[in-house]
């Protein structure tokens, strides 16, 4: 879940298309006769219903990641004639977004979708628009409190270092490495984001017997990227393998590799930018994998902020009612997929 940083998005590609399949799905079907817990899979959530207004806030743009998840929440409100999009300005400071969002809460607008700076700094927003009865779509980095919100739908962190850890577990596998220096750059330590996306691949790794070697943090930036990458670089004169947790900040760490002249490792990316899977793909670089992380989620958190505010449920599921909680997978991008995946790449 994206606590801090994120990326961008091709014009919302995947997250148009993603919620499109969602939307296509979505019915209140009634239970089969006989009291069978069956529902029939239906359309009719994709056609018109009652005029809602949905706000929406997230942080200002400083990469590719946030930029998507702004322009996939517009683009997938514009495919609703009954929808009403009123997004408030981007900003990366938390006072200043609770009282953009407070605007939206006084102008009573239908439903909210927010995706915090902070999740526990903006827990009493949630909670305030709740009690105000507008439900809360909570965007990636969650509140502290399910009171703050009516549905949670974010990314699996935990799900990216397992995927990662997975990747590099059988590289090295495979090429039959004893006692294989792995290095980690994660974003911001601070962030349960970044801690959940180390203790998976932490754990994967353990699985085939490695653990993490020299890590270091930086902040989902090239700047910073750049700048730890060579750090790390400089004390450890080896590496089989080394994860970087971002695509954005992953610019700085290939050009931090290629300043120091290193190229004796394979190395993974994460979230799934267009430029990650352009070096993919060319194989000229140690970068030979990425894991997801889509800002697809925008898109679908503004499907799903418009159900609840009709009161309208997902028909492929048999409950009535949209869920609490939803969670996208993680998937692993390798020079054997990238086709199927560049088209929907965001750039950094």
């Amino acid at each position: 879940m994206s606590d801090h940083s994120r990326r961008g998005f091709l014009s919302g590609a995947l997250g148009i298309g993603a919620v499109a399949a969602l939307t296509a799905c979505t019915s209140n079907a009634a239970p089969a006769p006989g009291g069978g817990a069956t529902a029939a899979a239906g359309g009719d959530n994709a056609e018109p219903g009652k005029p809602v207004t949905i706000g929406f806030s997230c942080p200002a743009a400083d990469h590719g990641w946030i930029a998507a998840i702004a322009a996939n929440a517009r683009n997938q409100a514009g495919l609703y004639p009954d929808v009403t999009f009123e997004a408030v300005n981007p900003t990366t400071d938390i006072a200043q977004q609770i009282a953009a969002v407070d605007t939206l809460i006084t102008k009573e607008v239908s439903a909210l979708v927010i995706l915090p700076n902070d999740g526990s700094q903006l827990t009493a927003l949630g909670r305030k628009a709740t009690d105000a009865g507008i439900p809360v779509i909570n965007l990636d980095r969650v509140f502290d409190s399910p009171l703050a919100y009516r549905t949670w739908i974010g990314g699996d962190n935990y799900g990216m270092g397992v995927a990662a850890g997975t990747h590099i577990g059988e590289q090295l596998k495979a090429k039959g490495v004893g006692n294989p220096v792995i290095g980690e750059i994660a974003g911001i330590d601070n962030l349960p984001l970044t801690q959940a996306r180390s203790k998976g691949f932490a754990d994967a790794l353990s699985s085939y017997g490695y653990s993490v070697g020299p890590r270091q943090a930086a902040d989902f930036t090239a700047q910073g990227g750049q700048r730890v990458a060579a750090n790390l670089l400089q004390a450890a004169p080896r590496l089989d393998a080394l994860w970087n947790h971002d695509d954005d900040q992953g610019i700085g760490v290939l050009a931090a590799i290629q300043q120091a002249g290193r190229g004796e490792f394979l190395m993974v990316g994460g979230a799934g930018s267009a430029n990650a899977m352009r070096a993919i793909k060319a194989d000229n670089t140690v970068l030979k994998a990425t894991v997801t992380y889509s800002p697809s989620m925008a898109s679908s958190a503004v499907a799903l902020a418009r159900l609840v505010a009709q009161n309208r449920g997902m028909g492929d599921l048999v409950e009535k009612e949209v869920p609490t909680s939803l969670t996208l997978a993680s998937a692993t991008i390798t020079k054997d997929n990238v086709d199927t995946y560049l088209p929907l790449g965001f750039e950094s």
